[in-house]
């Protein structure tokens, strides 16, 4: 198994897609939330509560989480490149034993996304303070809790990637589950919320455990407005993790069990 798993990284090592990958976290971490910090919730349109009350700071952080089509597509990506460029067979024949060579992606995988989760909490991180430093603003919440909240929203990155690593194994064509990763978590989520009825499972969707992470409440509150319907009350902190985890664990199992169960060609 070890051997596998070795195996793996290197061909993650490989490709370009992952240095890319990577970068684009410290570019979205560091950069996204420094521009928006550096305009200032208070001045976006419509305003925003401002940094120094804990509304504000969730708020931004909170949009963090809605950058997750990122690495799941760059998951759905990794898994259907196997299927488009007969690698995964050529594996199959070194390794026979589908199991263990699945579990071994799996494995790197989720190193990867931690490995994504990591760069982009941290960046974040040093930006959110560095900005508020120059600004002279005090934030709405103890840096304790704002590094906590940061931390979550990295390790979510996790479930998401592992996500679209079970897309691409339930689709298998890449362009099919790129648009079905993207379209999803960009703006699926967002329409459903449009939908007076179907908005109550917004909680329960990856979208809405992610913001229940952070207790952000801003987007599905001006959509609750947006169409007149009561407020849409998310999940708290620990009942949104275990939603996330739930997805993480199904995910993983659909990117084990069908390619053990189809033909690859």
């Amino acid at each position: 198994m070890r051997d596998l798993i070795r195996a793996e990284f290197r061909r993650l090592a490989a490709t370009r897609m992952w240095v890319g990958l990577l970068l684009a976290a410290a570019v979205i971490g560091g950069g996204l939330t420094g521009m928006l910090t550096l305009a200032g919730p208070e001045n976006f349109d419509p305003p925003m509560p401002g940094l120094d009350t804990e509304a504000g700071v969730r708020a931004l952080l909170g949009l963090l989480g809605y950058t997750a089509f990122l690495p799941a597509a760059a998951g759905a990506l990794a898994v259907t490149s196997e299927y488009r460029h007969g690698t995964a067979a050529v594996t199959f024949l070194f390794a026979p034993r589908r199991g263990r060579v699945l579990a071994a992606k799996l494995a790197t995988y989720a190193v990867a996304g931690l490995a994504y989760g990591l760069i982009l909490a941290g960046t974040a991180a040093a930006a959110l303070f560095t900005v508020t430093a120059l600004r002279g603003i005090t934030l709405g919440l103890p840096d304790g809790t704002v590094l906590m909240l940061i931390a979550r929203i990295g390790l979510a990155m996790v479930v998401y990637l592992l996500i679209g690593a079970g897309v691409g194994a339930l689709l298998r064509n890449q362009v099919t589950a790129l648009c079905v990763v993207i379209g999803y978590l960009y703006m699926g989520e967002t329409l459903l919320m449009l939908i007076p009825g179907v908005n109550a499972l917004y909680p329960v969707l990856p979208g809405g455990a992610t913001a229940a992470l952070t207790d952000f409440t801003y987007l599905a509150d001006a959509m609750s407005q947006e169409i007149g319907s009561a407020p849409i009350t998310l999940l708290p902190p620990l009942a949104g993790a275990l939603v996330l985890i739930g997805y993480a664990l199904a995910a993983a199992a659909i990117a084990v069990v069908l390619p053990m169960r189809r033909d690859l060609t």
